[in-house]
This record gives structure tokens, sequence and C-alpha cells, in this order.
């Protein structure tokens, strides 16, 4: 088993030095449903970026690292960042889907780039810092993941906001097994999302869990065949996008807030929050939409 993850977290020349097969694209990326590419206007080099759903309204990114099982270089997370800015500020997107392959979500961080890195050049340039904007966008992410979810992998897909899994992925924290820790919030996210024990165990020996231990263990929503997983987190996604904007960014922070606070500060968050969407046109007319029975038109953005 350490020898598989060992394999598994190589750097970029090794895996490819290992003639794996190239990594097949997920179906709903060769645009069945529409999909066109954003308007973030750069060309990315590890990323593809595109608009999908029936009204163009969900974000969807996949990393596109194959050679290297998606490994998580310094380019790919910013370019990931650049992403996530362009569709936080694209008006028309209400919710974002995150995926890898059908081999990878993510196999981790690029050892090859931390191998000869100092504790001083750790601690001043802040290493890792950045990747934290994922967790920070206000609009709604969700992680769908197919294969390996391990080490930096696994840490991206819980800085999401819901994890749906193809039924082969694997998650894991295989650091300890490389003489180091989780440095990008394995160690909070995991344990706040399966508990004290099963963390450890996952931390503290390297093993990995299956996408139903996931789903069991409170940290993936939903299991899916591994064809119908990008479809099922569309159509999840496309929901999420119907309603409000404004409103959805504002239930996003209170449940987050569940996480990251008491519970007296997290209900104080709850109560100022949904008093503040009484200010908002889209509480007006969802309200007015029920009383008149009929389906309620969202504007606030």
């Amino acid at each position: 088993m350490a020898a598989a993850l060992r394999a598994l977290l190589r750097p970029a020349a090794a895996a490819a030095a290992t003639a794996l097969p190239r990594a097949r694209l997920p179906p709903p990326l060769r645009a069945p449903r529409g999909a066109r590419g954003c308007s973030a206007g750069a060309a990315f080099q590890y990323l593809l970026v595109q608009k999908t759903g029936a009204l163009k309204n969900v974000g969807l990114i996949q990393l596109n690292r194959p050679q290297a099982l998606n490994a998580l270089c310094e380019g790919l997370m910013a370019e990931l960042g650049r992403a996530l800015e362009a569709m936080e500020s694209d008006p028309n997107v209400g919710a974002i889907i995150l995926t890898g392959s059908q081999k990878a979500f993510a196999a981790g961080a690029d050892i090859k780039e931390m191998q000869k890195k100092t504790f001083q050049e750790c601690y001043s340039g802040g290493f890792l810092a950045g990747w934290n904007k994922v967790a920070m966008v206000r609009k709604p992410i969700i992680a769908a993941v197919n294969g390996y979810a391990l080490g930096g992998g696994c840490e991206l897909a819980m800085m999401c906001d819901i994890i749906y899994a193809g039924e082969k992925a694997q998650f894991g924290q295989p650091e300890i097994l490389l003489g180091t820790i989780p440095g990008a919030g394995g160690t909070q996210r995991l344990t706040r999302a399966v508990g004290k024990s099963l963390a450890m165990e996952m931390v503290l020996t390297g093993d990995q869990i299956s996408a139903q231990e996931a789903k069991e263990a409170g940290l993936v929503s939903k299991v899916y065949p591994v064809e119908k997983l990008l479809d099922a987190a569309i159509a999840c996604a496309e929901k999420i996008a119907r309603n409000s904007k404004l409103v959805a960014a504002m239930a996003k922070e209170s449940v987050n807030a569940a996480f990251e606070t008491t519970l007296t500060e997290g209900n104080r968050t709850e109560k100022r929050l949904f008093y503040a969407t009484f200010a908002t046109r889209d509480r007006e007319e969802g309200m007015t939409a029920f009383v008149e029975k009929r389906k309620a038109k969202f504007t606030d953005s």
C-alpha cells in the first residue's frame, strides 16, 4: 500500500515514465449539453474551463494535467485561482463544478516542486497559502471526484461545498508516507467531516477510503457510476443556479459558520444573514411567488 501511494505521488516526470495511458476526458466536457468557453479570456495550460447547463449558468473547471494524474503544481493552482475569479465575477454563473479525469481528480501536490524546499522558504513565502482561495469563493462549488483524490487532491475537494464521487473514487491523506503532514487543511477539514477517529487513522497511516466509505463517513454527499458523475453534478449545479445568487452566497456563509465558530456565534451569524435577506428583491419575489402559486423569478446577483 505504501509503495502504491508513493507511486501515485511521484512528480510529473516520474509519472510520465510509467507510461500510463492518457486520461480520457469526462463525457460532459465534450459539450453534449451546449457547453461553451468561459469569458475568462485567457488560455489555460492546466485547465479546461467552460460554461455548461441549459442556461449556460454553470461554470465547469476541469483539472487537465493527465500525465501527472493532475498533480497540483504551482502553475495549475495559479490558473485555478484565475478561473475561479472569472467565474465569481461572471453574473451569469450561479454555481461552479470542479472536476478532474476519470482516473484522477488530483493525486496530490506536485512532490517534485516541494522536494527541495526549506523551512525558511515555506514559512517566509507562505507556501500553499494561495490554495485557500478555493474556499473563499462565494458562489457554491461542487467537486465531482472520479479516481484518486489524495493529499492535496483530497484537500482541494474538501475546500468545495459539495462533494459528489464516482463509485471508484479513492480519498486519502498519505503525507505521512512522505515524512510530512497535510498542509492545506487536511487535518482540519477532514476531522470536521468524518470525525476524529477516522481522520486520525487516515492521517497517521496514509490509508485510503473508498467512495462508499467516504459517503458513510459524511465526507461525500452522493456516489454515482463513473460515467454519470458529471451529469449528476451539473444537474445539482443547475438547481442551485436557478435560485437567488445573492441569497445562495448568504446560505453558504451561514453553513460555513457552523464549522468555523461556536454554536452561539453560528446562530448569531445565521440570524443576521436571515434578516439581511429581507432587504433583497429576491426574498420579496420568492415569498410573493409562493403566495401567488407561481414560479419565482429571481434577479439579484
